[in-house]
């Protein structure tokens, strides 16, 4: 799971959690909200803790160059 649809399960959760008030039966819509927002701070945290180990963004790699002096040509 990556940063944005960690960001999204997050959203989500939150406006389920806190700006939805319908009553569904059978369903609690408060605690999928809180599921969500749950799944998505994990997702969150683990994407954040292996950014490095996942090779992040490509510009933020480090290359070597390795060069061999082999003197002038002959």
């Amino acid at each position: 799971m990556g940063l944005g649809v960690s960001l999204f399960l997050i959203a989500v959760g939150a406006v389920l959690t806190w700006a939805v008030n319908a009553e569904v039966s059978g369903l609690d819509i408060n605690a999928v909200g809180v599921i969500l927002l749950v799944v998505g701070v994990a997702g969150l945290l683990l994407s954040l803790l292996f950014w490095s180990s996942w090779g992040g963004p490509g510009y933020a790699r480090r290359r070597t160059t390795t060069y061999v002096d082999d003197g002038p040509p002959l």
